[in-house]
């Protein structure tokens, strides 16, 4: 009898676990989703202020202390989406303009 008590114990607990893991993870996509969305703004503040006009990668990591993989996948949305533009097209020539 005492081990029935603990195997439904246990999967009482495991499935509670569960619950409340799905139930919070949707919170930390929101807050994520939301801080992408604040780092794209800010690359696109700081491009618009920028006096040269154009932003590098090189730039988007010393602004957000972002990685490159990361700053370059900023970029490539911000691309996608049609509010930068590429200029170049690999290595340390490339850089970003805004789209007018």
């Amino acid at each position: 009898m005492n081990y029935l008590t603990l195997i439904i114990v246990g999967i009482l607990g495991i499935a509670l676990g569960m619950y409340l893991g799905r139930r919070n993870s949707g919170g930390l996509i929101a807050e994520q989703t939301q801080k992408k969305t604040e780092n794209k703004e800010k690359i696109l503040r700081a491009l618009h202020s920028s006096p040269e006009g154009k932003i590098t990668n090189n730039d988007i990591e010393k602004l957000l202390g972002v990685s490159d993989a990361t700053a370059t996948r900023y970029l490539n949305e911000l691309e996608k989406e049609g509010r930068v533009k590429q200029v170049g097209a690999t290595g340390h020539a490339v850089y970003y303009v805004p789209v007018k």
